[in-house]
């Protein structure tokens, strides 16, 4: 099988971001035969707005969410919690890549959630609703993926997730799911192409 290629998409934009840490974390933990990409650039991708939409016309930042989304056999979403909900910039990611309506980036990739807040209640509301705007937004999200941590500024705040080591446990067996998934999605897809 060849490389399985994710790319994860951090809702914090903060530097020092302990979601950022996690994705990197992550990303530590893949198989040889996965690639994780943190993607860069969210925050300079414009609000979604139709009519900058237009073939020919779309924004760079945008064009390039795109195509990045496009040629990753996975998504991984990495979310902190603002005001109960997922980041604006997450949201905006998601919209960009569901479009065009139907055949956008997201139709059928395999995507999972990781979510982590100060509070106890690990972003549950944020992995939520970022599992309902990926399902609507056409991919398949692999809910047995998914992971939440709960009082990240006890738990990582002085250390980074990739010194700890039920944490990347955890992680590890997100990407292999996730992974797994779009192995077996491309099997799929190429015995349909055989046939």
């Amino acid at each position: 099988m060849s490389q399985t290629r994710i790319i994860a998409l951090v809702g914090s934009l903060r530097a020092a971001s302990i979601n950022r840490r996690l994705a990197e974390a992550a990303a530590q933990t893949a198989a040889g035969d996965v690639e994780i990409t943190i993607y860069e650039g969210l925050g300079d991708i414009p609000f979604y707005n139709e009519d900058l939409d237009v073939e020919g016309q779309v924004p760079a930042t945008a064009a390039a969410l795109r195509e990045a989304v496009g040629a990753a056999d996975a998504v991984l979403l990495v979310t902190p919690e603002y005001n109960g909900t997922l980041p604006a910039v997450l949201k905006n990611a998601i919209d960009w890549a569901s479009r065009p309506y139907g055949a956008g980036a997201l139709k059928a990739k395999p995507s999972a959630v990781i979510s982590a807040s100060i509070s106890s209640n690990a972003a549950k509301w944020s992995h939520d609703d970022a599992v309902k705007s990926l399902g609507v937004a056409g991919s398949k999200v692999v809910e047995e993926a998914s992971l939440n941590f709960g009082t990240i500024g006890q738990r990582f705040g002085e250390t980074h997730p990739a010194d700890d080591a039920e944490a990347l446990t955890q992680l590890a067996a997100t990407v292999r799911l996730l992974a797994e998934t779009a192995q077996a999605l491309a099997e799929t897809a190429q015995a349909t192409v055989n046939v």
